[in-house]
């Protein structure tokens, strides 16, 4: 059985004919509206999510397919104490598929270890988060056309950031992609995901914006920070407004995994290189391919 727990479960290969799944989809929508029906995707969220429950709800529903489970744990037999691979275990009666959000890292790849159907990590504790990944090289590939010869800046917290930990592994598999790390000492990388062709790290956006084809922000967390006056001496230094996008190249890219809080003011969103708005739909259309591919491998199993 397929599953999809962590971005490097999938071989370059297989990330690109997802890609292009996905963008056979968006010119021949026709031909995906009804290749799930009668298949369920059940939708076990243990932590608050928006974007990416409703995105997986909405790329099911694209295809065909119908959605059950759960958006607060309180609300299942987890309050009544129910282990993860017990709740798997009776869930996969009802469902073809599991999408699960856990805030303990390694729970989807326990629950993938009893599961007789595919398990979708949708994101556990800071560890990974894939299927934003995949939407993150979508929607790279989508705004600069490639997934190789390019130079992308991480800003923000890049210590408990999952989605910068998982697309930082997935692009130290193509060629010559230039990775820029902007953080302060407190969220700096951990050693572990420092994979790839890192060129350097640096403590402000200005000195490298006009060297970057894309620029990936996070929020940089007030309350990782011990000392609240070192948070207040840094904490501008990663807010993006368009005076700091001055330097940048006409062709560079904006993604942000969402949701935002502080770090790219709202004067922003009107310039065309912002692109985390279109990120969104990407991550409906990336999923709908994945749905539809590990829904393919189990039924050859």
């Amino acid at each position: 059985m397929r599953h999809l727990i962590d971005i490097m479960d999938f071989s370059v290969e297989e990330i690109d004919s997802l890609i292009k799944t996905a963008f056979d989809i968006i010119e021949y929508p026709e031909k995906y509206c009804e290749v799930c029906r009668n298949k369920k995707l059940a939708t076990l969220f243990y932590e608050p999510s928006t974007r990416t429950r409703l995105s997986f709800t909405s790329a099911m529903m694209e295809l065909g397919g119908q959605v059950l489970g759960f958006s607060d744990a309180k609300s299942s037999s987890v309050s009544k104490g129910e282990t993860v691979q017990d709740t798997v275990r009776v869930v996969e009666n009802f469902a073809d598929i599991i999408a699960m959000r856990h805030h303990t890292e390694g729970a989807p790849m326990e629950a993938s270890q009893v599961a007789n159907v595919p398990i979708i990590n949708a994101g556990d504790g800071s560890h990974a988060h894939p299927t934003q990944t995949l939407t993150d090289l979508l929607t790279i590939r989508r705004e600069i056309g490639r997934l190789d010869n390019f130079t992308i800046g991480f800003c923000g917290d890049l210590k408990f950031g999952r989605t910068v930990h998982s697309l930082i592994q997935a692009l130290s598999r193509y060629e010559n992609v230039k990775v820029i790390l902007i953080a302060p000492d407190e969220l700096k990388l951990p050693q572990q995901y420092k994979i790839g062709n890192i060129v350097k790290e640096v403590e402000t956006i200005e000195e490298v914006m006009p060297e970057l084809d894309v620029l990936y922000m996070t929020r940089v967390q007030q309350e990782r920070f011990l000392d609240q006056e070192e948070f207040e001496r840094v904490k501008d230094s990663f807010v993006l407004n368009c005076k700091k996008l001055e330097t940048a190249k006409p062709t560079m890219r904006i993604l942000h995994p969402l949701p935002r809080v502080n770090e790219i003011l709202p004067e922003v969103d009107a310039d065309p290189r912002a692109a985390y708005f279109r990120q969104v739909g990407n991550g409906k259309l990336i999923r709908m391919a994945l749905i539809y591919q590990l829904l393919l491998w189990a039924k050859k199993k």
